[in-house]
């Protein structure tokens, strides 16, 4: 399936908390996603919340890598493969360094919004109507919603056309409450993501700190940390048809049942892989990470949501003090 477009919106906010500590995006998380849609088949736009150039968080990039905790503890900040493609790639630093203000994109066709995390998140996500607007818009229309990391900050905000989060009652992951330990911002950030998403009825999962986890569930997909940056984006990547046939999807769905069989272990990918087309009597084309939920919404069909559905994309703010409107045209 061709021409599907991805609005990738990231963290304006370069500093946390009251200390000034400098943080924004963390680079992985925009980086693997970026290559993982365009090289999969998608179109990408990339926004921020303010527009202009995108704050890195500097422990995220090879210069700083190593020199505090940040998304990950300094000594496990090893810089990704995606990170130096993209920091040597003229036409995406182009893109990051003038990216375009969410207010401005809102009104173009998507048919999926991504939310990188980095800590900047959690201070210019929540609060944001615009931001709240069109995520609970493409929710309630079945278009694709997908975060990682700090990325379900901007969840938090979001309600469905019925008034209630968009998260209530939905499996959802994001940044542990012990990795925020773990890198010593627990008691920096506004509020625990963890502790944020349960309160609003979401069905938190996770998997082990600092491995990959990502959960999908109907047209709402969310990962743990940095390292599900890729896995979230594959996910997406299934949710609207492109980047895989109908046996690699077998094979993809086999082999993410097994790695949660066996207790999600790290490293046995190409054992999983094998016992799955196996299992499966097909070949594997395309495919490289491993999914479940056969589901595939956002691929063009609004969803019926109980209590109401988006009307031709125009959706008002609810909840105690906000309000307001936002068009959000489908594709």
């Amino acid at each position: 399936m061709e021409g599907r477009r991805v609005l990738i919106i990231t963290t304006s906010h370069a500093t946390m908390g009251e200390g000034g500590h400098e943080t924004g995006v963390w680079l992985e998380e925009l980086a693997a996603p970026y290559y993982a849609l365009k090289d999969g088949g998608a179109e990408v736009t990339l926004a921020s919340i303010r527009g202009g150039e995108i704050p890195f968080d500097p422990r995220s990039v090879p210069a700083g890598a190593g020199q505090g905790s940040a998304e990950q503890p300094a000594d496990q900040q090893e810089v990704p493969a995606a990170v130096r493609r993209f920091l040597d790639d003229d036409q995406a630093m182009q893109a990051a360094r003038n990216s375009r203000p969410l207010a401005e994109v809102a009104g173009e066709p998507h048919d999926a919004v991504f939310l990188p995390g980095g800590h900047g998140t959690m201070w210019d996500y929540p609060g944001n109507d615009d931001l709240a607007l069109l995520v609970g818009s493409y929710f309630d229309d079945g278009r694709v919603v997908a975060a990682v990391c700090h990325g379900p900050a901007g969840l938090v905000d979001a309600k469905r056309g019925d008034g209630q989060p968009i998260v209530a009652g939905k499996r959802v992951s994001g940044f542990t409450n012990s990795e925020e330990q773990g890198v010593g911002l627990a008691e920096v950030v506004p509020f625990l993501l963890e502790d944020r998403l349960r309160e609003l009825g979401g069905t938190y999962e996770k998997g082990p700190d600092w491995q990959p986890f990502a959960v999908r569930d109907g047209n709402l997909i969310t990962g743990q940390n940095p390292q599900s940056s890729e896995l979230v984006a594959q996910h997406v990547l299934a949710a609207l048809g492109l980047g895989a046939g109908d046996d690699d999807q077998r094979v993809r769905e086999r082999a993410y049942q097994i790695w949660e069989e066996e207790g999600r272990p790290h490293g046995r990918h190409d054992e999983h892989w094998q016992r799955a087309r196996s299992e499966t009597g097909t070949g594997l084309g395309a495919a490289a990470q491993g999914f479940r939920d056969a589901d595939r919404p956002g691929t063009g069909e609004p969803v019926e949501m109980e209590g109401g559905s988006a009307e031709d994309g125009q959706r008002t703010l609810g909840g105690a003090g906000t309000s307001g409107d936002l068009t959000t045209p489908r594709p």
